[in-house]
């Protein structure tokens, strides 16, 4: 097992290329199986859920080659076993995406529960009821078993804009008989990079960026070469990061319009940056202080589906409300635990009032100091590592495990922009 080491007090300056966006890479991955051609995939990041998909994809029978870094090209032209490993299921909460290719391909699925952050209940249901209109069977007795004779076109209304259910729907609609249209469809980036793909392997989808997706089914699908989109998600992280620790950052390699959602709530906090290009520089001269709503109000920072402010960085934006003047609420909409973490930050000297499993209001700044932390997820990991990065002291982290899940080689990245960081084995 590791742990993180951090001093604090150390402001990150420099220079770092965003990562391909995980999740975008997932159902990338497994969209793989829908063809016996071979698919190239650039900027696959290195990072654990990653690897762990590339395992599954072997296990089922992929023949699989690492081209260079981020570079991976896969061949599934015989699919040997339809039953997911279940230890690589539950290690990732993504594994669910190889249910809407097997049954596009072989017309069956066995896995168990897929696993991932424990950020409170994650509903299967929406995957299950899309796949059930397309023409599959589902039975659940300890694991889920999918049977579909033939996949048929449907018009299909998702009862929550679930991404992976969306990604699941899409990939088997590609090669359905008939037209499906998938109405109240997620269309963050990382799905429209997944339709992107389909489209280049041969797939008919139109309507990608939007909530209503249409999908002509085709009888085959092809080769492709394809690059996955920088994480925006990340890139956020390091803006949050750079704005904590009073830190200058240029992150190169972006897509300008994904960050227009974060851009209104970072400004919140007082925070900006500038573009020039696919590059984003966040300047050290920030002045961090909460922006009030008409009225003097205390603003809030919530999270909504695409293109509203995403969830994936309700943790983020906690931890740099403590180094930021003033008060704002923090509203996660999506899973009941994820703001549980906030203890933590209590405990080393941040004013966070946890109103419910879902609010939390923050006054700042506060003065950290160090202490030994869990990451009980990704993102809210992150969080605690720009926490420990704002401390006074040395902070232990421990679990960075799930850390490394979502975050390529954090450590080196952190060591070059100056963070006084090191990973440590333990027993």
């Amino acid at each position: 097992m590791y742990e993180y080491v951090i001093e604090g007090g150390y402001p990150i300056q420099g220079t770092v290329t965003a990562s391909g966006n995980k999740n975008a890479a997932l159902p990338c991955l497994a969209a793989t199986l829908l063809t016996s051609e071979p698919v190239i995939l650039h900027n696959i990041p290195e990072i654990q859920d990653t690897n762990v998909m590339i395992e599954i994809l072997k296990s089922l029978g992929a023949k699989v080659e690492k081209l260079s870094k981020n570079n991976w090209k896969i061949q599934c032209d015989k699919i040997e076993n339809l039953m997911l490993p279940k230890e690589m299921t539950k290690k990732v909460r993504g594994s669910i995406v190889f249910a809407g290719p097997l049954l596009g391909r072989t017309g069956k699925c066995e896995m168990m529960p897929p696993g991932g952050d424990v950020i409170g209940r994650r509903r299967v249901d929406t995957h299950f009821l899309a796949l059930e209109q397309l023409g599959a069977n589902i039975n659940v007795n300890g694991h889920f078993s999918l049977i579909a004779n033939k996949l048929v076109g449907a018009d299909i209304f998702l009862d929550e804009a679930s991404v992976t259910a969306t990604e699941n729907a899409v990939m088997a609609a590609s090669v359905a008989e008939g037209q499906t249209i998938i109405q109240n469809a997620a269309s963050e980036p990382h799905v429209q990079d997944l339709c992107r793909l389909l489209n280049q392997m041969g797939a008919k989808i139109t309507g990608i960026g939007s909530n209503k997706l249409i999908i002509d089914g085709v009888k085959k699908l092809h080769g492709a070469e394809f690059t996955i989109g920088p994480d925006y998600i990340e890139i956020g992280s390091y803006i949050g990061m750079a704005a904590a620790t009073h830190g200058k950052i240029t992150i190169k390699g972006i897509r300008p319009d994904e960050l227009r959602p974060l851009k209104y709530s970072f400004s919140k906090l007082g925070i900006s940056w500038r573009i020039d290009g696919d590059a984003i520089t966040v300047p050290n001269t920030q002045d961090l202080k909460v922006n009030n709503d008409l009225g003097n109000a205390i603003p809030k920072i919530d999270d909504m589906p695409w293109p509203g402010f995403p969830a994936d960085l309700t943790s983020i934006m906690t931890v740099v409300a403590t180094q930021v003047e003033g008060t704002v609420l923090i509203f996660e909409k999506m899973f009941e635990s994820r703001m549980f973490f906030v203890d933590k930050l209590i405990s080393m000297g941040a004013k966070i009032t946890l109103c419910d499993p879902h609010r939390a209001v923050v006054c700042g700044p506060s003065m950290l100091h160090a202490d030994h932390l869990v990451s009980p997820d990704i993102r809210a990991g992150m969080a605690m590592v720009i926490a420990a990065m704002c401390a006074h002291g040395k902070s232990r982290i421990s679990n960075v495990y799930q850390i490394e899940r979502g975050y390529e080689d954090l450590v080196g990245r952190l060591q070059k922009l100056g963070a006084h960081i090191e990973k440590v084995e333990v027993e």
